[in-house]
């Protein structure tokens, strides 16, 4: 721990089978993390070319089952976030052929099936988005209505959404949607953002820049590293120490509000997660 603070990361990945896996959740916890939300990897990294919804499940009962060894070693504990990765729709269209409205329908059964974890209880969160790179209108046009659907399930369980998506610093658009859609827009969680985003809640990516931005603004914010645990692309992404490791930075600039926002205050606003109390082990 950090000063007895807890620390959480709100968006990596672990591969238990084919990378460090739990030697991550090590590191992370050596260096002062306590808490983790961990977001299934997208599915055909798991060797999953889905045909139907429930295809999806084998990849969700596998991050379930890392994020129940990573609470082992941690002071606080992980929780997963499940979902259909938006570059799904890219792979579905381009490589297998289906139709965009193919791919929407299959990729919306991939997220009614994570959505029957979160309603069990197994699950925290969902995961969708769009894609980040240009694609045609027909497939843009899919990839948001899998998004909105994934807003229905997260306004019927009251549950959030992590949103992977292009980058932008404007989002209120999609935050109407979600509204729309009877979910707040707070608990829709734009993942790697930068310091300053409107419409839903940003998880800031913990490079030093950013954090500052998100701080110096002491509007709520997460802070991640989107560590992607793969052996082929190790400087990809930020290293599961970095989160730890930017919270002592943060602290030595005077910046204890916004640790508070970004670990305490938000987690709880956001998923109705007390990570105090989990640090202390009362749930």
């Amino acid at each position: 721990m950090i000063d007895d603070r807890p620390v959480l990361d709100d968006h990596l990945h672990l591969d238990p089978d084919n990378n460090r896996g739990i030697d991550a959740v090590r590191d992370f916890a050596r260096v002062g993390g306590t808490h983790l939300l961990v977001v299934n990897k997208p599915s055909w990294h798991l060797g999953v070319e889905a045909e139907t919804g429930e295809d999806f499940r084998a990849v969700f009962e596998r991050t379930i089952e890392i994020v129940d060894e990573a609470s082992s070693e941690l002071e606080g504990r992980a929780w997963p976030v499940l979902g259909v990765h938006p570059g799904l729709i890219s792979r579905l269209v381009d490589d297998r052929g289906f139709a965009p409205q193919e791919a929407r329908d299959l990729m919306q059964a991939g997220i009614d099936v994570a959505a029957e974890y979160v309603d069990a209880g197994e699950a925290l969160a969902l995961k969708s988005g769009r894609p980040h790179y240009e694609v045609d209108d027909d497939v843009w046009a899919a990839s948001n209505a899998v998004m909105r659907h994934a807003f229905e399930h997260g306004a019927d369980l009251e549950c959030a959404v992590q949103l992977h998506a292009e980058a932008s610093e404007d989002m209120t658009e999609v935050a109407a949607w979600a509204e729309d859609a009877g979910m707040p827009a707070h608990r829709v969680v734009k993942h790697y953002a930068s310091g300053r985003l409107e419409g839903p809640t940003p998880s800031v990516m913990a490079d030093k820049e950013r954090l500052e931005t998100a701080a110096e603004r002491g509007e709520p914010f997460l802070m991640e590293t989107d560590y992607i645990d793969d052996p082929d692309r190790p400087g990809a992404v930020l290293g599961p120490k970095t989160v730890p490791r930017r919270v002592r930075w943060l602290l030595e600039n005077g910046h204890d509000e916004a640790v508070r926002i970004a670990h305490v205050e938000t987690p709880m606003a956001v998923y109705g997660i007390d990570t105090e109390s989990t640090l202390a082990g009362d749930e």
